[in-house]
């Protein structure tokens, strides 16, 4: 007789067929995931790049990646909700406003989702803007944040000097530290926080050299500001500012009147009175700031100046220049640069002549227009 074996110690091994179902699900498995691999990696041109798509707080994984279909950014949808399943650490999606480039692989969303990548905006500050000018500015900005009900309300936030008080003690506004840049904000941004921002920039652009300087003229910071606040307003041509800082320096040396016209009217924005030119009344106002009444620097800027102007009022050019006016015979905003009283004032008369004639040839075409 034969012996008896154990049936639990017989081994058992899968039939051929059984065998083959393993093989073709372990190729499906692997090449779905290829395939799902290549789905969520393959970039995807869409037209919604300029687009502002706003993810809600608390919105769940499903319906944001319904509203990215819906929106065009992503090609197919369930795919995206398939790798979301698969690696549910992806699924920390934050809220905020978003812009999404194309072309833009599913994943590259996915990234942009987790790490709260939310579409900037930008705004730019330029060169020779006041305080007032940057208020509108601030103004108009598309913020969260509720707008009060005029921009002159937002003075307010120019009067945190403690953001300029080691620099300049005397300050009373932030008026010439505000620095003319181009600034990126999201809608979440505030606008004291613009504020602050532009206040370091001015920091990263006022070097210690540049107050070593300053001290090596005898200026202090509010001087050499202000001092650049003038240059700024005044030049038109960049290659001028050394020759205009020369001017207004050589003035103060012999201690006469600045005769700034960028300080007139200064003095009549802060009077509430400015009509879009300079009136006799204007030259005439008691005003610290009518550098044609008072000797020496204004008290204070009264502009954001760059980093050209900043430079130019602590290294001005060498000349024996004491007056500048519009040069009427270039008409390109250069000035003409006098030493004497003579010569300017015969560079004022070609430039009056100038206006008058321009102003005839407007009148004259005018006339025309209307006959016709």
């Amino acid at each position: 007789m034969r012996p008896k074996t154990n049936p639990k110690s017989r081994k058992r091994f899968p039939s051929f067929k059984v065998k083959v179902y393993l093989f073709f699900i372990v190729i499906g498995v692997i090449g779905g995931m290829m395939w799902l691999r290549s789905e969520i990696y393959t970039p995807y041109r869409h037209d919604a790049a300029k687009k502002i798509i706003t993810i809600e707080p608390g919105a769940n994984t499903s319906a944001i990646v319904a509203r990215l279909y819906n929106e065009g950014v992503l090609e197919h949808e369930w795919p995206t909700r398939l790798w979301l399943r698969l690696f549910p650490n992806n699924r920390r999606f934050k809220a905020g406003e978003y812009e999404f480039k194309s072309p833009i692989s599913p994943r590259e969303v996915i990234n942009q989702l987790i790490r709260g990548s939310v579409a900037t905006r930008q705004f730019t500050i330029p060169e020779g803007y006041n305080r007032f000018d940057i208020a509108r500015m601030l103004y108009g900005l598309r913020l969260k944040e509720p707008a009060p009900a005029r921009p002159d309300d937002l003075q307010a936030l120019f009067k945190n000097t403690s953001l300029v008080a080691d620099l300049d003690p005397q300050a009373t506004t932030l008026e010439g530290y505000l620095f003319p840049d181009t600034y990126d904000y999201t809608s979440n941004t505030k606008r004291e926080q613009l504020v602050d921002v532009m206040v370091k920039r001015f920091r990263d652009v006022y070097t210690s050299e540049m107050q070593t300087r300053a001290e090596e003229m005898k200026m202090n910071t509010r001087q050499a500001v202000t001092m650049a606040s003038l240059i700024e307003k005044e030049a038109r041509v960049d290659g001028e500012r050394e020759l205009i800082s020369s001017v207004f320096h050589r003035r103060l040396k012999l201690k006469v009147q600045l005769a700034c016209d960028p300080t007139v009217i200064y003095a009549a924005i802060l009077a509430g009175n400015y009509r879009g030119k300079i009136y006799q009344s204007d030259l005439d106002r008691d005003s610290p700031y009518n550098t044609y009444k008072r000797v020496g620097l204004p008290p204070g800027p009264i502009a954001s100046p760059g980093k050209r102007s900043l430079q130019a009022a602590l290294n001005p050019a060498e000349t024996d220049y004491l007056y500048f006016v519009v040069d009427a015979e270039k008409n390109d905003g250069s000035h003409k640069f006098s030493a004497s009283s003579a010569d300017h004032e015969k560079a004022v008369k070609t430039l009056r002549q100038s206006e008058r004639e321009q102003k005839a040839l407007r009148q004259s075409a005018g006339e025309q227009k209307a006959l016709r």
